[in-house]
């Protein structure tokens, strides 16, 4: 993967999809610091490794997830290098078996596509009908890694900012889960 080797400060200057703009105007009305990187599409953890060194933290891990029944909807957000085992999480929550939501239904809840998950995408459910899951281990870290749902830049922000401004104004509360780094 090639990637720019700029760290930009805040927004692009040039116009943006409007998904991605939203995320820059929900950070600058909130005053948010952040910081971005623009690269070709990283759709996975492994593709992100080489963002990480330039823009100084780990990309989170973000799973949009669904119950058996498809009639609730999660998003898990945890350290990338996590192994995620669905029983283990399911066990924590209290539901039945878990799978990944349809790539419609990522579209219709959070306005991202598969790839492009982002907490940031929490915005656009103004229903709340997604469940915010948070590994408890990303508490420990200083900043927060994520794409602005669209997965051709990423960001990072400091964690604060993430639970004391965004959450609270997007009307999310997270739920703590802890996963294990090892899974049998």
């Amino acid at each position: 993967m090639t990637i720019v080797e700029t760290l930009f400060t805040g927004r692009p200057e040039e116009k943006r999809s409007d998904r991605e703009e939203r995320c820059y105007d929900l950070l600058d009305s909130l005053s948010v610091e952040y910081y971005r990187v623009d690269h070709e599409h990283a759709d996975t953890i492994q593709d992100c490794e080489l963002v990480e060194g330039l823009l100084g933290c780990r990309i989170c891990k973000n799973l949009f997830l669904t119950n058996r029944q498809q009639t609730d909807f999660y998003l898990l957000i945890m350290p990338g290098e996590k192994p995620f085992k669905t029983r283990i999480l399911s066990k924590q929550i209290g539901t039945a078996r878990l799978s990944f939501g349809t790539p419609e239904q990522m579209e219709r809840y959070l306005d991202t596509h598969p790839g492009s998950a982002s907490v940031l995408g929490l915005m656009n459910d103004r229903e709340h009908e997604v469940c915010l899951l948070v590994d408890r281990d990303l508490l420990s870290e200083e900043f927060f890694g994520c794409h602005p749902c669209l997965n051709t830049s990423s960001l990072r922000f400091r964690t604060a900012d993430l639970f004391e401004k965004i959450l609270p104004a997007v009307g999310h509360e997270p739920t703590f889960v802890d996963l294990p780094w090892e899974v049998d």
